[in-house]
């Protein structure tokens, strides 16, 4: 039996500023864009990977979610300590260099870390923290990028 990735969910709190990170500095397709205002959901992913997306969503969009519950989501959100994400590729400085002059948000630049990778973290515009690791020798996800 396997297992892929299909969605994983992040919060935003504002779709076009989502959309400038996600689509024009990260380079991802947008899949779907449905609904307005408090309930829209943007799906978007990797060119050519059709079976997998991110859905950026309001916090809390989902059914069941208390007032109390979304006002929690907001503060750690604005603190950005509620979602994250690690993206891979293969020229980690490019990816960088693209983000930064974007505008994103950098928590740290592209490093060796103790563990064997080279990675470098940003947050998004809604706080989340996307960190990217380098595909390469002794990284995990060798082999999952078109090469």
């Amino acid at each position: 039996m396997e297992f892929i990735v299909q969605w994983t969910f992040l919060p935003h709190d504002d779709p076009d500023d989502a959309l400038a990170f996600y689509r024009d500095a990260l380079g991802f397709e947008v899949r779907a864009d449905v609904g307005s205002g408090a309930r829209r959901r943007i799906a978007v992913g990797p060119p050519g990977r059709t079976g997998t997306a991110i859905v950026l969503e309001p916090p809390g969009a989902t059914h069941g979610v208390t007032d109390d519950e979304r006002r929690t989501i907001a503060e750690m959100m604005a603190k950005g300590t509620y979602a994250r994400i690690t993206l891979a590729t293969d020229d980690l400085d490019a990816a960088f260099t693209r983000l930064r002059a974007r505008g994103a948000e950098v928590v740290q630049e592209p490093a060796e870390q103790p563990y064997g990778v080279r990675d470098c973290a940003v947050r998004d515009p809604a706080g989340n923290l996307v960190r990217i690791t380098e595909i390469g020798a002794g990284a995990p996800g060798i082999g999952l990028l078109p090469g």
